[in-house]
C-alpha cells in the first residue's frame, strides 16, 4: 500500500544565483568554483542567468520572488551593473515581493567602498563578507587572499556603502587556533556591530586540498573548549542562536537561508546551482542542477539545459526534517504535510516516539530537538529515511 498523500501547499520562492569563480581556490572549499584565469566572461554569463530566469518561468505558478542570494565563488568579483542586470531581470520577468531580501557574498580581498555601493545601488541590501578570521596568520593557513586589516577595511566599506544588514562568514576549529583566537575572532565581529554572524567549524571535506594533506587541527577537548566559549559569548554580545551555526540579533535573521530550512522553493540558477521547485500540477516536488564547469554552462544555457529529479515520496519526511531540525526553535507540526504532502498521523506517531526517549520536544505544537536530540541528530533522522518511513506506513 503507498503512502497516504494529502495536497501540497505552494511555499513560499526564493533565487539563488551561483556566481562559480574566485581568485584563488581555497584548500578546504568543496564548493563549485574555480579560480579565475584572466578576465572573466561577465557579460555572457550574465546573459545566461537570465536565460536561466525565462527558462524556468514554468516554475514560479504565479509567485514573486522573496529573497535572492548572490553566493559561490566570490559575487564580488563582478560589477555592481552586472548584479544590476540581473535583479531587473528578475523583478521584470517574475517580481519581487514586498520587502524582498537580497544578499551579495564578497570578499575582502575584493572588496572596496565604490563597488559595494555600486552593489548598494544596484538593489542588495544584504551583504554577507566571508572574513573566516581577523588573525593574518590563520588567514594564510586557510589560503585566503586577504589579511586581518583588509577585513576590517571590508567591513568599514560596507557601512560607508549604507549597508545596514551585514553578515560576518567566521569559522572556529582553525589549523593551531586557541580559544584566546577563537574568541578574538568573534570579539572583533561583534565589536563592528554586524547584525549577523555565521559561525561554524572548519570540517575537511572529500575533493579538496585539506583531504589531500590534512593540517593538522586542534583537539577535541579544545573544539569543546572554543565551541561553549563562542555560545556563552554571542549569547551575551546579544546574539541568539537561531540556526546550528547561525547568529542574529535585533530580528535580523537569514530570510533566504531560513527558507531552505522551512523547505520552501527555490529556483537555482548559474553553473552548479541547485533548486527545489513544488509543481502543484503534478502534486510532486522536484530538485534541479545546473551543469557545473562554467565553459559547459556558458556553452549549453541556450538549450535551457537542467536537470531534474522528482524526490520520492518515501525520502520527503527526511528531506524536511535534515532541514527543518537545524533551526533551534523547531518548527510548526502543521508545516509538515502542506510541505511534503503526507498526512500527519505518519508523521506525529514518529515525533511522539522520539519525544518518548527524549530526542525530540513538542509544546504548543512547535517541534524542536531537544539537547540530546542535536547531540544524537543522526539518529533521530533514520527514523524518517525512507525504508523506516514505508514500513511504518504500511504498518
Amino acid at each position: 500500500m503507498a503512502p497516504p498523500a494529502r495536497p501540497l501547499e505552494l511555499p513560499p520562492l526564493a533565487l539563488y544565483v551561483h556566481i562559480p569563480w574566485c581568485e584563488k581556490k581555497c584548500p578546504y572549499c568543496d564548493f563549485n568554483s574555480h579560480a579565475s584565469a584572466g578576465p572573466l566572461p561577465e557579460k555572457n554569463y550574465v546573459n545566461a542567468l537570465i536565460a536561466d530566469i525565462k527558462n524556468d518561468l514554468g516554475w514560479v505558478q504565479e509567485r514573486k520572488i522573496s529573497s535572492i542570494f548572490f553566493g559561490g565563488g566570490t559575487p564580488s568579483l563582478f560589477s555592481g551593473h552586472s548584479i544590476n542586470a540581473v535583479l531587473l531581470a528578475a523583478e521584470e520577468l517574475i517580481g519581487f515581493e514586498d520587502g524582498i531580501e537580497i544578499t551579495l557574498e564578497a570578499n575582502p580581498g575584493s572588496a572596496d567602498q565604490i563597488r559595494f555601493q555600486s552593489y548598494r545601488e544596484a538593489g542588495v541590501n544584504r551583504l554577507s563578507i566571508g572574513i573566516q578570521s581577523f588573525n593574518s596568520d590563520h588567514l594564510a593557513r586557510l589560503g585566503r587572499v586577504h589579511n586581518s586589516r583588509q577585513a576590517h577595511d571590508a567591513i568599514n566599506a560596507a557601512r560607508a556603502a549604507n549597508f545596514a544588514h551585514i553578515n560576518i562568514d567566521l569559522m572556529h576549529g582553525l589549523p593551531q587556533q586557541t580559544n584566546e583566537e577563537s574568541s578574538y575572532d568573534l570579539q572583533c565581529a561583534m565589536a563592528a556591530d554586524a547584525e549577523h554572524i555565521s559561525w561554524y567549524q572548519l570540517t575537511i571535506e572529500a575533493n579538496t586540498a585539506f583531504h589531500s594533506h590534512p593540517p593538522e587541527l586542534p583537539a577535541e577537548d579544545r573544539l569543546a573548549t572554543i565551541n561553549l566559549t563562542g555560545m556563552d559569548e554571542l549569547e551575551s554580545g546579544g546574539y541568539r542562536q537561531y540556526e546550528v551555526s547561525a547568529f542574529a540579533k535585533n530580528n535580523c535573521e537569514s530570510k533566504h537561508n531560513r527558507n531552505y530550512w522551512e523547505f520552501g522553493d527555490y529556483l537555482g540558477i548559474g553553473a552548479g546551482a541547485h533548486g527545489k521547485i513544488t509543481l502543484m500540477d503534478r502534486q510532486t516536488i522536484v530538485r534541479s542542477q545546473r551543469t557545473r564547469q562554467p565553459g559547459d554552462y556558458l556553452s549549453q544555457h541556450a538549450l535551457g539545459a537542467v536537470r531534474s529529479k522528482e524526490i520520492p515520496f518515501g525520502e520527503r519526511p527526511m528531506e524536511f526534517m535534515m532541514n527543518a531540525l537545524r533551526l533551534k526553535e523547531g518548527f510548526p507540526a502543521t508545516s509538515f504535510s502542506p510541505r511534503t504532502g503526507i498526512h500527519n498521523d505518519r508523521f506525529l506517531q514518529s515525533i511522539h516516539d522520539l519525544e518518548a526517549k527524549g530526542l525530540l520536544s513538542m509544546q504548543s505544537g512547535q517541534v524542536r530537538a531537544t539537547p540530546l536530540g542535536y547531540r544524537f541528530l543522526d539518529s533521530v533522522l533514520e527514523r524518517f529515511a525512507r525504508r523506516d518511513w514505508i514500513d511504518a506506513s504500511e504498518a
